[in-house]
């Protein structure tokens, strides 16, 4: 039988498609200054929109990845995109808050629909270097959330709300790539039989008990990273503001670095989990993180943006290890997993935004910060993962990477 290859032509399609939905959906904490502004809102009141957003994404993604587990629907990622498309249209238009709110619901429903099924995607053209697969993919969402405060302060916010709605021709766009897309998936997905044998060939079975251990210590690794994330996307830009006094553009730029970073940082988990093991990168980067934060808070601008890349750097490797990690705890069930390690993120980060808002409100800025400093030390319960040893598998299977890797599809097999 001949070993599978990794497409890298599909790879790099979703990968793009990602930076283009999570570019999209990033001008919406990207604008928070100017919307603050125009709309005389609190901090209480911006961080409800994050809220509505991560919650309508993260509630919807289990359940749509769920049912995609036993009903594949190859073009749904275009649905998905379309709703986005509708949403940045109608935040380009609205002028109330409640219609901000709708806005933000129509982006998250696009995610809820996007993320579950680009991943099982991603993972079906890895040809069994899942990690890689799963970073490729990231770096590509990260790449467009770095990039989406960046355009939002050179084009929204000296144009206005209004051109917003050119965004709308990345969605197109995307739209048009995860055509191409969806027949390659709709060719080779696999039946559902094949499918369960093959992940029970090569995933460990556990104990339910551990499982269901593993699975919490995860969700619960998720929830540092993710409120620590927050706590820099949505408030970064007013931190700075606030304690600095640097200007909105200046503010903005300065996340863009940091959201750089974390796409830098993406790319390496993946394949460090492919060959050393994903609980040793678990390790290093939630509780790696731990010393950076702490200072962070104490530190003048210049220290600010230079701890804020590190921290970045070490801490972006975590989720590709983690959702690997937890699709090997379960295996046949990818598109479950994916939705609901995706939507607990974006889950928990909007009521994270909308928690630190009303503290910021209640309290400051940098107290927020400080506070936020000693999430990582939830690292620890990283010891209660279980070995599943699947960096020795890889790395005995990478002596022959050479052979069944590939740089784009084979031939006869173009998704064009």
């Amino acid at each position: 039988m001949q070993p599978p290859r990794t497409v890298f032509a599909i790879l790099g399609a979703i990968s793009f498609c990602h930076l283009l939905n999570d570019m999209m959906q990033a001008l919406i904490p990207a604008m928070y200054p100017m919307l603050k502004a125009g709309f005389g809102l609190d901090f209480g009141q911006v961080g409800l929109i994050t809220l509505t957003f991560q919650l309508t994404a993260s509630l919807l993604q289990p359940g749509i990845g769920l049912y995609t587990d036993h009903h594949p629907k190859p073009y749904s990622l275009m649905t998905g995109m379309g709703f986005t498309l509708t949403g940045l249209l109608f935040l380009s238009a609205t002028r109330s808050y409640p219609g901000l709110l709708v806005s933000a619901a129509l982006v998250g429903l696009g995610s809820a629909v996007f993320h579950p099924e680009s991943s099982r995607v991603a993972r079906m053209a890895s040809g069994g270097q899942h990690g890689l697969a799963q970073s490729v993919f990231q770096v590509g969402g990260n790449t467009g959330s770095a990039v989406g405060p960046l355009l939002a302060a050179f084009i929204v916010l000296p144009r206005g709300q209004s051109s917003v709605a050119w965004f709308s021709l990345a969605a197109l766009l995307a739209i048009l790539v995860l055509w191409s897309v969806g027949r390659w998936y709709a060719r080779h997905r696999p039946a559902g039989r094949a499918a369960k044998a093959e992940a029970a060939s090569v995933h460990p079975t556990l104990p339910p008990r551990k499982v269901r251990l593993a699975l919490a210590v995860l969700i619960v690794l998720i929830f540092s990273k993710y409120i620590y994330l927050t706590s820099l996307t949505s408030y970064y830009t007013f931190y700075l503001i606030h304690r600095f006094g640097v200007s909105v553009r200046s503010s903005q730029v300065h996340l863009f670095v940091f959201l750089a970073a974390v796409a830098a940082g993406t790319i390496v988990g993946g394949p460090v989990g492919d060959r050393f093991g994903r609980k040793l990168v678990i390790w290093c980067s939630i509780l790696g993180v731990l010393p950076f934060t702490l200072i962070l808070p104490h530190v003048n601008l210049f220290w600010t943006g230079v701890l804020s890349v590190v921290i970045g750097l070490i801490l972006a490797s975590a989720f590709s290890a983690i959702l690997v990690y937890a699709q090997e705890l379960v295996p046949g069930k990818i598109g479950m997993i994916s939705g609901l390690f995706f939507g607990f993120a974006f889950g928990i980060a909007g009521i994270g935004a909308a928690v630190l808002g009303r503290l910021a409100d209640g309290t400051s800025i940098e107290f927020v910060y400080r506070l936020c400093a000693y999430l990582p030390a939830l690292g620890l319960l990283t010891a209660w993962l279980p070995d599943l040893e699947t960096g020795s598998r890889l790395r005995r299977a990478g002596q022959t990477s050479e052979s069944r890797s590939v740089t784009g599809p084979v031939a006869g097999d173009s998704p064009w």
